[in-house]
């Protein structure tokens, strides 16, 4: 029996490019950085013999040398042998950080227990008999694990478990699958092959590619990034952990997701019926984030229906998720309804005849028969007014 860590898709340097704020940003790359302690003290707990990373250590495969750095230094203080192969975002193409001469003697001075493992060939440890099926390019339409199906397995040791390291997606299941969304495209390739007949051979198969928890069958298992990185689509998807796996050559391994990761990733979907409902929202918010700062981000969907104070109350406490928010994502926006008191406050102005004169033409343009001007561009009109006469009222 071995106890091992199974990880995957790091990708350390991760841009976030779609956070506006230069700290945000930075606070996010350096959580990342800070998961590789983590994992460490999952490690040092579980007593385990070794960390498989199963590719995309890095997000690019031409990282920063300060990322190479910090991620030798970090690898150098976990006190256990750490094997890692390429992925797709990390992939070990010629001119890749891992032939690099700095990569080389970072490795060497920092982590001289990391093997970074390019060759599709049985590493045969005290423990364990590993596989690697590292990508040698970021879309390879080969299958990387098609070198299984050539081995000779008479030459593999049978007295410890075998276990495959791959990157990629298994038939019926992958990136193309579940993964893909605008902010993460699908890839094609990368596809792997794992009959029957081959897993008859091997006792356990690391996979990395999916950056959520996933088990594929009872011997097939996606660990998930070790710190989630984008809004789950579905509400059993599962980031934010290693797999301590233990394993004997010819049983079942026993796995068990252990959590890492410290930032909150959530979605929210709200439906305004009108401005009674801001109250329940807000309850929402402080069920969901408590009093956290900068620890969360959040996708928000939003419609329904609001009054221009509403609209102007809804700001307001979007103002205040911008600030304490890694990241607000939104999608769509309530409707704007001036009751008939906002209506009369705003074309109803003797002393602002400017301000009536433009109110009164934008509610005859949201009064107009349907396909004549753009309601929707009236209605934000309408409120971006009101706001500037709340304002010019204090």
């Amino acid at each position: 029996m071995v106890s091992f860590l199974h990880s995957a898709d790091w990708q350390i340097g991760k841009p976030y490019a779609r956070v506006v704020e230069p700290d945000k940003r930075a606070r996010l790359r350096q959580v990342r950085l800070e998961a590789i302690e983590t994992v460490g003290a999952v490690a040092r707990d579980a007593g385990a013999a070794f960390l498989l990373v199963a590719g995309d250590l890095f997000d690019s495969p031409t990282p920063s040398a300060s990322d190479i750095s910090a991620v030798c230094f970090a690898m150098g203080r976990l006190a256990l042998p750490v094997l890692v192969i390429p992925g797709n975002h990390d992939h070990g193409a010629p001119g890749a950080l891992w032939h690099s001469p700095f990569f080389q003697s970072e490795r060497e001075r920092r982590a001289p227990q990391l093997q970074v493992l390019l060759a599709r060939q049985p590493l045969v440890l005290e423990q364990a008999v590993v596989l690697p099926c590292p990508l040698l390019r970021r879309q390879d339409t080969e299958d990387p694990t098609a070198w299984l199906q050539e081995l000779n397995w008479g030459t593999v040791p049978t007295d410890r478990p075998r276990i495959v390291l791959a990157h990629g997606s298994v038939h019926g299941f992958g990136p193309v699958d579940l993964e893909a969304d605008e902010e993460n495209p699908a890839a094609a390739n990368n596809r792997l092959q794992l009959p029957s007949h081959l897993m008859a051979e091997i006792d356990y198969v690391a996979l990395g590619d999916w950056h959520g928890l996933k088990r594929v069958n009872e011997r097939i298992w996606y660990p998930g990034s070790p710190e989630q990185d984008r809004f789950p689509r579905s509400s059993d998807y599962r980031s934010g952990q290693v797999l301590r796996v233990e394993v004997e050559r010819g049983n079942v391994p026993r796995v068990e997701p252990i959590t890492t990761g410290r930032l909150g990733w959530h979605q929210l979907h709200v439906h305004f019926n009108g401005d009674d409902d801001l109250g329940r929202f807000e309850q929402q918010l402080a069920s969901l984030l408590g009093d956290r700062v900068g620890q969360d981000l959040l996708l928000l969907e939003v419609e329904g229906q609001l009054s221009l104070q509403g609209q102007h109350q809804f700001d307001l406490i979007l103002e205040q998720l911008e600030a304490r928010l890694l990241r607000l994502k939104r999608r769509g926006h309530p409707q704007i309804s001036a009751d008939d008191n906002e209506v009369s406050e705003m074309t109803q102005r003797p002393g602002d005849p400017l301000i009536a004169r433009v109110a009164a033409q934008l509610q005859q343009r949201l009064e107009a028969p349907q396909g004549e001007g753009d309601p929707a561009v009236a209605r934000l009109a309408l409120a971006e007014l009101h706001r500037l006469v709340q304002e010019g009222s204090r």
